[in-house]
């Protein structure tokens, strides 16, 4: 399914583990774009439906697009809030900024993090290509114990954000 929640847990989870060198909206924003490919032969009913983008090349090049286009976009909209706030002291206001090395491991590990765990539950994926058609971790965890998996890494991820202010 495109756009799958799923896909974020692993993300919060992160962002939990790297508070300040990961944007989780970069990340989310990376599982998004990486899904309008699907998302864009599902409803054309073209398939397959996992092509280019869902390729470690494809993610690499989409990933260098997310943190181009995100980061911008997402300090803008960091610093619009800010505002809202009246944040005083300068230790305060530096939570708004996005370094560029932050917004590309945040859009990568979006984009390639989405390849993997797509090659895990979907038959039609070739992780590899152009290289290879081979999808050699197809079925390697059944798809109820990766949402599962990806479902608990988003909660104890949330937990640990809100108790330590993460987010």
């Amino acid at each position: 399914m495109p756009l799958t929640p799923y896909h974020f847990g692993p993300g919060v989870a992160i962002k939990a583990a790297l508070p300040s060198q990961f944007s989780l909206s970069i990340y989310c924003y990376a599982q998004v774009i990486t899904d309008l490919e699907s998302g864009y032969h599902l409803l054309q009913a073209d398939f397959p439906v996992h092509r280019f983008f869902h390729t470690y090349l494809g993610a690499a090049v989409v990933g260098g697009f997310c943190a181009v286009t995100g980061r911008p976009l997402f300090q803008w909209a960091l610093q619009q809030s800010q505002r809202g706030l009246a944040l005083e002291r300068a230790e305060d206001r530096d939570w708004a900024m996005i370094s560029w090395p932050c917004a590309l491991l945040s859009a990568l590990i979006g984009t390639l993090s989405h390849v993997f765990l797509d090659s895990l539950m979907h038959s039609d994926m070739r992780p590899f290509a152009p290289w290879s058609a081979a999808n050699p971790m197809l079925h390697l965890i059944s798809v109820p114990a990766l949402e599962s998996l990806c479902l608990a890494l988003g909660i104890v991820g949330g937990v640990i954000c809100l108790t330590l202010k993460r987010f």
